[in-house]
């Protein structure tokens, strides 16, 4: 009995064992994936979600900050 009870304690133990180097092969094919995609991505000179909602940002600023001047030259005219 003792014996098939070490066989199973060395069988879950390489099981235990084999499913740790298969999360850490996992995650180091994760990582060099995503620096071969960010690489890639660098090379053709594409923008970032966070650069695009920034640049938006700004133009929608001088949307408003033109709408706003040609309201005052408007008056101005008027005025005049």
């Amino acid at each position: 009995m003792q014996t098939r009870s070490k066989f199973f304690d060395d069988m879950s133990q390489l099981m235990t064992n084999a499913m740790g180097v298969a999360q850490g092969a996992k995650d180091e094919a994760e990582t060099a994936f995503n620096g071969m995609i960010d690489r890639w991505l660098a090379d053709r000179n594409l923008v970032t979600r966070e650069e695009f909602d920034a640049v938006r940002a700004m133009a929608q600023k001088a949307r408003e900050e033109n709408e706003a001047l040609k309201a005052r030259i408007a008056a101005l005219e008027a005025k005049g």
